[in-house]
C-alpha cells in the first residue's frame, strides 16, 4: 500500500501488531469548518474540494452525506482511480468514473498531502477535504467531515436535514462508536490479519455485532430509533460492500448480509434513495478490492458476482418509524 515518510513516497506499509492484528493508522488532519467563525475555515460555496474514491467505504459515507444534503454544487469532488498500486491512490480520468485533480494537477493523491504538509509522514487516505482559500487539507477523518457537512454547511445545502439532531446526538455517537471496531474496521481486521488467531478474533467480533444489529433493526427502523441518522450511513457503507467483496476477498464468509433479513431490508431502503444509489459504484468497488490487494489476491482476478437485488421490497414499514424517503421529501 505504501506511505509517505518525511514527504517522500515509500512502499513501506503499516504492519500487523505482534499478534498479527491489523492496526489502522490515525488520521492526521483534524481541523474544522465552523459557521460561528471560531476557526479560519468558514462555510462558503466553491471554497472546499473533496478527494474521494467510489470504492472506499470511509469516502462513501461523505459522498452520501454530500448527496443527501444537496451540497454537490457547493463542494466539488475529484475521484481517484479504483486501482491503488505501489504509488497509492492515483488520478486517471481515462478510467470510467475517475477524474483528474483540477487544483494541483496531481498524478497521485500523495502529491496533495505533500502540498498541504511538505514533510508529511503517514498513510495517504481518502476522503480529503481541501480548502482552496488557505491551500491546505482541512480534515481527512470521514466521521468529522460528515458532521461538518451536516451541521456547519447548512447554509449551502439544498436539503439541510439534520442527521445528528441534538436530542439523538448521544445515541448517534454511541452507535457510531459501537460499529466502528467490530464492523467498519472489523472487515479489514479479518481481511488483513497476519495470523489465524487474529482473523478468528475479528470474525467472532464481526458476526456477533452483525447478529446484534440485525436484532436491533428487527425492533426499530433505524439504529438509534425512529429516524435516519449519520450512524445509519456509516453502517450502510460497510454492508453494501459486504456480499460484493468482504464475504469472499476478506474471508468474512460465515454469513452474507442477504442472510440477515433486517440488515438486508435496511440496506435496500437506503439504497433506494436516489441520492444514495448514485454514490454506489459497484464496478469501482469490485475492481479496487480484488485488483489492488495483491497480498490477498496475488493475480488480481476480479470476481463477477454476486449481483445484488437492491430494488426489491425492503419491508421496513413493518417496524414503523420514519421512512427515509419521507424524511427527505419534507426537506426544503
Amino acid at each position: 500500500m505504501g506511505m509517505l515518510v518525511d514527504g517522500q513516497w515509500t512502499t513501506r506499509s503499516v504492519q500487523p501488531d505482534a499478534k498479527g492484528r491489523f492496526v489502522r493508522s490515525r488520521t492526521r488532519f483534524r481541523q474544522f469548518i465552523r459557521r460561528d467563525g471560531s476557526t479560519p475555515f468558514a462555510p462558503a460555496e466553491g471554497r472546499y474540494h473533496l478527494y474521494v474514491s467510489w470504492a472506499c467505504p470511509w469516502a462513501h459515507r461523505v459522498l452520501i452525506a454530500r448527496a443527501l444534503l444537496g451540497l454537490e454544487q457547493a463542494i466539488s469532488v475529484s475521484v481517484v482511480d479504483h486501482f491503488m498500486g505501489d504509488r497509492g491512490w492515483r488520478f486517471d480520468p481515462s478510467v470510467a468514473g475517475a477524474t483528474d485533480d483540477p487544483i494541483h494537477g496531481a498524478r497521485h493523491l500523495s502529491e496533495v498531502y505533500v502540498a498541504a504538509e511538505p514533510s508529511f509522514t503517514g498513510r495517504v487516505t481518502v476522503p480529503v477535504l481541501w480548502d482552496r482559500t488557505s491551500g491546505t487539507i482541512v480534515n481527512n477523518e470521514s466521521r468529522e467531515i460528515v458532521r461538518m457537512l451536516d451541521h456547519e454547511c447548512t447554509s449551502l445545502a439544498r436539503a439541510p436535514v439534520d442527521l445528528a439532531p441534538g436530542a439523538l446526538r448521544p445515541a448517534v455517537e454511541s452507535a457510531i462508536d459501537a460499529i466502528y471496531e467490530p464492523i467498519n474496521n472489523g472487515v479489514y481486521k479479518a481481511g488483513f490479519a497476519g495470523s489465524q488467531a487474529a482473523h478468528d478474533e475479528a470474525i467472532r467480533e464481526l458476526f456477533a455485532a452483525l447478529d446484534h444489529w440485525n436484532a436491533v433493526l428487527g425492533e426499530q427502523r433505524w439504529m438509534t430509533g425512529e429516524r435516519l441518522t449519520e450512524a445509519d450511513l456509516f453502517l450502510f457503507t460497510t454492508l453494501i460492500r459486504f456480499d460484493l467483496v468482504y464475504h469472499t476477498h476478506f474471508k468474512c464468509n460465515r454469513r452474507r448480509v442477504v442472510d440477515y433479513p433486517n440488515l438486508w431490508g435496511f440496506v435496500r431502503e437506503l439504497y433506494q434513495l436516489p441520492a444514495v444509489a448514485t454514490t454506489c459504484n459497484f464496478e469501482h468497488i469490485r475492481r479496487h478490492y480484488f485488483g489492488s490487494h495483491r497480498s490477498i489476491n496475488p493475480r488480481g482476478i476480479v470476481a463477477h458476482g454476486p449481483q445484488l437485488e437492491l430494488d426489491g421490497p425492503h419491508g421496513r414499514d413493518a417496524v414503523g418509524g420514519q421512512a427515509a424517503a419521507d424524511l427527505f421529501a419534507r426537506a426544503p
